[in-house]
């Protein structure tokens, strides 16, 4: 029998794990047969039929996160086994899936990246080496994928055409993300015995191009998640992160309701919220983390789902469904929050080193002169 967490999350006065466990439930009744976890299952939503919404391999990984997180491992297990057979040879997966058939063929740099986060976390919460050692080829895999989309300058193009072409810009939030995955799947290869400098030096420039370099990603700034995820996953830490925090925080964040989605529209999302909750944290704002997580409780559903978002114009779910992947991310904030397993330390440090700013691997590849930021990750040259 595979090891389970010895602790579920709690937040005291907010969420129980028996609640937490019934949101975990709430993931698992919406997983296919298959082990693929949609968006959404097929659900009725006044008085219509609607189909199960998309499966992309970021969220999917996820949402089996959080079912570890919460001990249902069996279903956590179908899901990265699911997520390993449909891995292509390139090391990509499809951008999405609907009822079990490919709608969008390209491959996202940021998807593919994600796995290293997902088995990282499964290997601190469980344990299980077993585990790690099969999935290690698809790791290795996937970020060869995600490497070939970097840019001279240090981001990765977000997505390859099914023909093979790369698109022509970078998302910084997706970039944000993969600078987390590159720690973990640096770890990983550590783990294994299997050092991966390359990786490392890759992921040094891709974390100070984020710090340093705003040109070099698309202007999404409409977008929370590109306000918070550079401090979420580890570029942007200390006083950059506090001023970049506060700088757009009455932008994005709405009275007793949580966090906006974007910044021109009236509704309040879960998964931003609770996002913002492990940014935060991540960076020892506990006590307005603990008050948006507290505060985004209003969407939690008796079923223990949560609702996606809420449009406070028109007092009203919007849209009408909840998300395997709002739930996903209630559990993880709940375990950021509460520190319950050794996976709840994933936005703050991979492998005892504190996530952080990194110096450029090559200064002149992004016109830079050496920079002099201070780097809480251990570099190669400390070997």
């Amino acid at each position: 029998m595979r090891p389970e967490p010895a602790v579920i999350p709690s937040v005291h006065g907010v969420v129980t794990a028996s609640e937490l466990v019934a949101t975990a439930q709430s993931i698992a009744r919406q997983q296919d047969p298959s082990g693929a976890i949609p968006w959404f299952a097929a659900t009725r939503v006044d008085g219509q039929d609607l189909p199960p919404g998309h499966v992309d391999a970021w969220n999917h990984i996820e949402a089996a996160m959080a079912l570890t997180v919460a001990g249902l491992t069996e279903p956590a297990r179908r899901a990265y086994e699911w997520l390993r057979g449909e891995q292509r040879p390139d090391g990509s997966w499809p951008a999405k899936w609907i009822a079990g058939e490919v709608t969008e063929a390209g491959g996202e740099s940021n998807h593919a990246a994600y796995l290293a986060v997902g088995v990282w976390h499964e290997l601190l919460v469980t344990g299980d080496e077993e585990f790690v050692a099969g999935m290690w080829p698809s790791v290795r895999r996937a970020i060869d994928f995600v490497l070939g989309l970097q840019t001279v300058r240090g981001e990765i193009i977000w997505i390859r055409h099914p023909d093979g072409q790369p698109s022509d810009h970078a998302l910084l939030t997706g970039c944000s993300s993969i600078y987390q995955s590159l720690r973990c799947a640096v770890a990983l290869a550590e783990h294994l015995d299997e050092p991966q400098p390359d990786w490392e030096l890759a992921a040094d420039q891709l974390g100070h191009v984020i710090a340093a370099h705003p040109e070099a990603f698309a202007d999404k700034g409409r977008w929370s998640m590109d306000w918070y995820y550079p401090v979420l996953a580890g570029p942007v830490r200390g006083l950059p992160a506090y001023q970049r925090i506060k700088d757009r925080w009455d932008t994005f964040v709405v009275g007793d309701l949580g966090c906006r989605c974007v910044s021109d529209q009236p509704w309040v999302t879960g998964a931003e919220t609770c996002e913002l909750v492990m940014a935060l944290d991540s960076i020892g704002d506990q006590d307005r983390a603990l008050e948006l997580f507290t505060k985004m409780q209003f969407l939690r559903h008796e079923d223990g789902s949560y609702w996606t978002g809420y449009q406070f114009v028109n007092d009203r779910h919007f849209p009408g469904d909840r998300s395997t992947y709002t739930a996903a991310a209630v559990i993880l904030a709940a375990d950021a929050l509460s520190g319950a397993t050794p996976g709840s330390v994933i936005f703050k440090e991979i492998a005892d080193r504190p996530l952080g700013p990194s110096a450029p691997a090559d200064p002149a590849a992004c016109g830079c002169e050496a920079a002099q930021i201070p780097s809480t990750v251990r570099s190669s040259a400390d070997r």
